[in-house]
């Protein structure tokens, strides 16, 4: 692939997998805001909810102690009354209109409506005994209907109250345009001993009561006036609120305050409440029937919103990340391969390249001395003959050794070797390789140092691979010594490791070269000069080997300045 289409590659995979962020994020980011935009209108019903109670909880308390107090009149008045017997005797009786005991004959309750005897009921009530609203309360005390009527049942109550005032002020009515259209006339009546009963006159002061009542609850909701915290109970909203949230799946800590008609905050759930329920709380107004009264807010606020939002959210939001980390670790690994396709691509035809120049030297060295034999003057030449014998015989044991190193490289490769673990002096095995070294480095007028201190030389390795990896990096340190080579080689022991060093002062290299100095078939740029061997092979062989002995190798090296190789071997115990 060539560099051009690799580079539109990557910017199609770039583009590709930004818009899949980008795409997630806008939706990860419209589901937290709709998850948002569904909490506060929860939060809000609660809250409405909870006003609307606390309103009707306000018309029930002042409904029934108007009424507890009426009925206490009624009972001390209509205690001292006991039942009236009108004797009339047979007489002259001269009026202009119908009497009074007329209009109460005359006058008849409605009956009870079905939902007031459905109340009446459900309490156990006899409706023998209950003829109306009043008959309710004498078989069910005020004080037991205050602690049990519901806003819905109180507002049964009221509903056959008015009907039955309505009822009482058409009856009136009619009687009055009854008396109306009659001629003024006197009349004769004999009337007999009648008894009056004592229902029909309570009745009537009753009905004038109850009209009181209602006057004296419309007047007090009328004025609302009262101070807010003197109209509302701090444990039933807490307790109110707490409920309504629950019913909707929200079951968070929160904190709950009141704002006066002044701005002024007051806490419900927390005295000392800062500004911040002003800007991230929700609010709904206290009573907001009130014809006549102040503004006044319920507002919460709940410090951990967003936490509780996200945990709303957090098995999608988890998800996507999931798929999006995937996603984007597929495409850095796709990313990575091409370019280490490329890179291998490079290194594949460098490697060729050096290996077709390594193996076309001895060829043609080779095949110049076979030529040369072929002479029949020099074939007859005894030392002539010799002389180009051992160099077909050098040239081919050249390219043996070219032919082992490929096949060493596919044996590294595959991890296919064996290593023949023995008892190996590395005293002896670092003597060798200094020794094998010392005449290449002599003939460029360099030197070789020494300095061997093993008290127990001794370690536990294959000795043929041992020698391999001293040897690569000697051979290493000559190639790479500019000049005269200076190489310096070290051992000493470390705890419970034997310490090799192999140093030089070469060309060096930069940080990037010594990352990738142990890759197979990397070789350190010399600049335009190709004239060091190789096909990089030596120091992927010996990192592979040194951990095959359960060792370390590590590289230090400056530019200019030379290499410091050095391998850790364990002991043999």
């Amino acid at each position: 692939m060539s560099k051009t289409k690799m580079n539109i590659v990557i910017v199609l995979m770039s583009i590709a997998t930004l818009g899949l962020v980008a795409f997630q994020y806008y939706w990860v980011n419209d589901a937290l805001k709709i998850n948002q935009e569904r909490f506060e209108q929860n939060v809000y019903q609660s809250l409405a909810s909870t006003v609307d109670k606390l309103e009707k909880s306000e018309a029930k308390d002042m409904f029934l102690n108007n009424l507890i107090q009426d009925t206490a009149m009624q009972e001390s008045f209509f205690q001292r009354i006991e039942p009236i017997e009108f004797t009339v005797r047979r007489r002259q009786v001269s009026r202009k209109r119908p009497s009074m005991v007329d209009s109460i004959f005359t006058t008849t309750m409605p009956e009870i409506s079905s939902s007031f005897e459905k109340l009446i009921q459900s309490y156990g009530g006899d409706l023998e005994l209950i003829v109306d609203v009043e008959s309710f309360f004498t078989y069910m005390p005020p004080s037991v209907a205050k602690q049990h009527l519901t806003p819905d049942e109180l507002e049964i109550l009221l509903n056959e109250k008015e009907r039955e005032y309505q009822y009482l002020q058409d009856q009136s009515r009619g009687n009055r345009n009854r008396r109306a259209s009659r001629p003024e006339v006197f009349q004769s009546e004999i009337v007999e001993d009648i008894r009056l009963p004592k229902d029909a006159a309570d009745r009537i002061v009753k009905a004038n009561l109850k009209i009181e009542v209602m006057e004296k609850v419309w007047n007090e909701m009328m004025e609302g006036q009262k101070k807010i915290m003197d109209r509302i109970d701090s444990d039933e909203v807490k307790h109110t609120i707490t409920s309504q949230l629950a019913q909707r799946g929200i079951n968070q800590h929160f904190k709950l305050a009141v704002l006066d008609d002044s701005d002024s905050i007051i806490g419900l759930s927390d005295p000392n409440l800062k500004e911040e329920m002003l800007y991230g709380g929700i609010k709904a107004r206290l009573f907001p029937s009130d014809i006549v009264g102040r503004e006044n807010y319920l507002l919460i606020h709940f410090p951990e919103k967003q936490k509780f939002l996200l945990k709303q959210v957090w098995m999608p939001l988890m998800s996507s990340l999931a798929f999006l980390v995937i996603i984007i670790g597929c495409f850095v690994y796709a990313i990575r391969v091409i370019i280490r396709q490329k890179k291998l691509s490079e290194t594949k035809n460098d490697f060729i390249n050096n290996m077709t120049h390594e193996f076309k030297t001895p060829i043609a060295t080779v095949s110049l001395a076979v030529e040369a034999l072929q002479d029949p003057d020099l074939l007859n030449a005894e030392n002539f003959r010799n002389r180009y014998l051992g160099i077909i015989k050098e040239e081919n044991k050249r390219l043996g050794v070219h032919v082992e190193k490929v096949l060493q490289a596919a044996a590294l490769d595959k991890k296919d070797f064996k290593l023949k673990f023995e008892k190996v002096n590395l005293a002896e095995i670092l003597e060798k390789a200094k020794q094998h070294i010392a005449l290449q480095v002599e003939k460029r007028d360099g030197v070789i140092k020494s300095e061997i201190d093993l008290k127990n030389p001794y370690v536990q390795g294959d000795p043929f691979h041992l020698a391999n990896i001293i040897n690569n990096l000697l051979d290493n340190a000559n190639k790479y010594s500019q000049d005269k080579p200076e190489i310096t080689l070290s051992a000493f022991e470390d705890d419970h490791r034997v310490v090799v060093k192999i140093q030089d002062k070469g060309i060096g290299m930069n940080k990037e070269a010594q990352r990738k100095i142990f890759d197979k078939f990397y070789r350190v740029p010399t600049g335009n000069v190709h004239d060091v061997k190789g096909f990089g092979l030596g120091l992927a062989y010996v990192k592979t080997m040194v951990e095959a002995h359960r060792g370390e190798v590590f590289v230090e090296s400056e530019p200019e300045r030379g290499s410091i190789f050095t391998i850790y071997l364990p002991k043999k115990k």
